[in-house]
C-alpha cells in the first residue's frame, strides 16, 4: 500500500467561510470547467439532459437550514465540500498501485491517473465522499487544488490560485499555506475560530472552515402586525367609493 510522507514542507489548502458563502455554485462551475479543459482526463457528463444524468464533480455545495441552539434566527448555511488534503489521508494508504499519493513538498493529495486501476478503494476509505470514479475515463478524480494553476508562471500572479478561489464572488474561499502560522489563512483561522470537518476521525484535514456568525435575535417586537396607516384625502374618498361597489 502507499505510504504517506512523515512531514510536508508546506500545507497548502483552503479556508472556507461559511458566513459569507451564498451558495451560488460559481466554485462548482469554475472547478468543472478548469479540470475538464486542462488537468488530466476530462470530467465526464453523461446524458446530461436525459432521464438519468451522471457526471463527475470535484467540488459540491450542500445547503442546510440550521436553527441555532441559542434561540437566534433560523438561517441557511451553504456548505462547500471537496478533498480536504488530509495529513493522515486514508485514501492514500489503501491505494494498491501507488496512484493515490500525498506530495511532501506542499501536502497536496493527487492521483496519478496512469497508475489508477479504478478499484475504488480510495473512495471507500475517504470519510468525506470527496472522490469520484469517472465513469467515462475509468479513473478516480478528486480536487487537485488546481496544481496546474498555482505553479504556472505563465499566468498572472493573481490567477495562481485554485479556480474556485479566483471565481468566488463573495470572497468566501481563501488559499494558502496552513502550515505557516504567519500566513493570511492561518491568521484567519485563528481569529475566526476555524475548525476541522469531523475531527473525531483523526484524518487531520488541512482545509478549514470558518463558522457562520450568529444572527441577531429579535427583541421586544410586537407579536401583532402594525396597523396599516389610514388613508386621507383623495384615497379616503376612493376607499369609500369602492366599498359601495
Amino acid at each position: 500500500m502507499t505510504c504517506l510522507p512523515q512531514t510536508t514542507t508546506r500545507k497548502l489548502g483552503l479556508v472556507i467561510d461559511l458566513d459569507t458563502c451564498v451558495g451560488c455554485h460559481a466554485c462548482v462551475i469554475s472547478c468543472k470547467g478548469w479540470n475538464t479543459e486542462n488537468y488530466g482526463a476530462a470530467l465526464s457528463d453523461i446524458d446530461a439532459y436525459g432521464a438519468q444524468p451522471a457526471g463527475t464533480f470535484l467540488n459540491r455545495v450542500h445547503s442546510y437550514e440550521v436553527e441555532p441552539a441559542n434561540g437566534c434566527a433560523t438561517q441557511t448555511v451553504h456548505f462547500p465540500k471537496s478533498c480536504l488534503h488530509c495529513e493522515d489521508a486514508p485514501c492514500v494508504t489503501v491505494c494498491p498501485t501507488g496512484a493515490s499519493y500525498k506530495r511532501a513538498e506542499d501536502g497536496i493529495v493527487l492521483v496519478n491517473e496512469d497508475a489508477c486501476i479504478g478499484c475504488g478503494l480510495c473512495a471507500w476509505a475517504c470519510p468525506y465522499g470527496a472522490r469520484e470514479l469517472d465513469a467515462a475515463a475509468g479513473v478516480m478524480k478528486k480536487c487537485t487544488l488546481c496544481v496546474d494553476r498555482i505553479y504556472n508562471e505563465n499566468l498572472p500572479e493573481e490567477d495562481r490560485v485554485p479556480a474556485c478561489v479566483r471565481t468566488c464572488p463573495a470572497g468566501a474561499r481563501h488559499f494558502g499555506d496552513l502550515g505557516d502560522p504567519s500566513s493570511a489563512v492561518s491568521q484567519l483561522v485563528e481569529s475566526r475560530g476555524g475548525f476541522d470537518l469531523m475531527p473525531e476521525l483523526g484524518t487531520k484535514p488541512v482545509n478549514k472552515y470558518l463558522p457562520p456568525r450568529p444572527k441577531d435575535r429579535l427583541q421586544g417586537v410586537a407579536s401583532e402586525p402594525a396597523a396599516a396607516p389610514s388613508a386621507t384625502g383623495f384615497f379616503a374618498w376612493l376607499d369609500r367609493a369602492l366599498e359601495k361597489i
